[in-house]
């Protein structure tokens, strides 16, 4: 009797990278291309770090946080984001959200609270996965690995211009030193931290627009590119 698996892995494009390097929008833009699944493992960080507000859950409870990770009900449909069956997608891409979620995000605990959680949308025929640890941690067999970044003060203004355009506040010297701490945060955390890995391709946007940038992922992946 053959032992081959008769369930064959279902392909994943892993694409990590820093905040606001434009990952969400590359990897949207690729997995509709595909007819694709998507996963924003941001947004679920970010819901995380609200419903810990929301609870009254200190962001320093790592136990708690764990808890709350676990029987989190939350949902992806249609571009929106709900928690509790309630739209929470303008709440949580807030930049209180995103510091809040960052710092979150360093507790190996709750990681490993929302990890089947993440993997959980690996499903046909395919999903493209963007984050900090997709290719590393949630998703290390993932077929292509991209590591997509941009300058800081590129990401600053990217920034600038998304939270403008939906009507929230904005300071450009804040957010650029606000990213600029995130990236050390996120680089120098023990539990996954962001890094380029050895096995991942590459994509500097500084000089990219979106569309070029869409393109190179999905010729890389047409073509089976590897580091």
């Amino acid at each position: 009797m053959s032992n081959t698996n008769a369930f064959p892995i279902v392909p994943v494009i892993a694409i990590d990278g820093p905040s606001a390097s434009g990952k969400g929008t590359v990897a949207m833009r690729v997995a509709q291309a595909l007819g694709f699944h998507y996963l924003d493992s941001g947004a679920i960080y970010r819901a995380a770090a609200h419903a810990a507000k929301t609870a009254g859950v200190a962001l320093e409870d790592e136990a708690a946080l764990a808890t709350l990770a676990r029987g989190l009900e939350l949902k992806f449909s249609g571009g929106e984001v709900f928690l509790a069956g309630l739209p929470v997608g303008d709440v949580i891409r807030g930049e209180e959200a995103g510091r809040a979620a960052s710092r979150i995000a360093a507790l190996p605990a709750l990681r490993a609270a929302l990890l089947e959680r993440q993997r959980a949308f690996r499903q046909a025929p395919g999903l493209v996965s963007d984050g900090r640890d997709m290719g590393s941690v949630v998703f290390p067999d993932a077929g292509l690995k991209v590591f997509l970044t941009a300058s800081a003060e590129e990401r600053a203004q990217r920034r600038y211009k998304q939270l403008i355009e939906k009507g929230f506040d904005a300071n450009l010297a804040a957010l650029l030193q606000d990213l600029k701490e995130r990236d050390a945060r996120d680089a120098a955390r023990t539990a996954a931290p962001l890094q380029q890995m050895a096995d991942a391709v590459l994509l500097e946007t500084t000089h990219l627009n979106i569309d070029q940038a869409v393109q190179q992922v999905l010729d890389w992946w047409r073509t089976g590119k590897k580091a």
